[in-house]
């Protein structure tokens, strides 16, 4: 599994420290922006070409097992 740092960054001197996809000023808030509004993952892509279609899915993917994690605890 992809580790958080290498796909998410926070840095208070870039969008006041909201977090974003690595090497961008996307916020990772845009992908689940997108996905809630109905669009697709590849619109959310097309809409934002500096984030990969790997760096999209790991954040996905991290997101799922933490929820997953989070709801196996006591």
């Amino acid at each position: 599994m992809t580790e958080l740092r290498q796909i998410i960054h926070s840095d208070p001197d870039i969008l006041g420290g909201t977090p974003v996809f690595v090497g961008t000023r996307v916020p990772v808030q845009s992908l689940f922006d997108y996905l809630e509004g109905g669009d697709s993952l590849d619109e959310f892509l097309r809409q934002f070409p500096s984030v990969s279609r790997e760096q999209a899915i790991a954040a996905l993917d991290l997101a799922r097992a933490t929820l997953l994690a989070g709801a196996r605890s006591p």
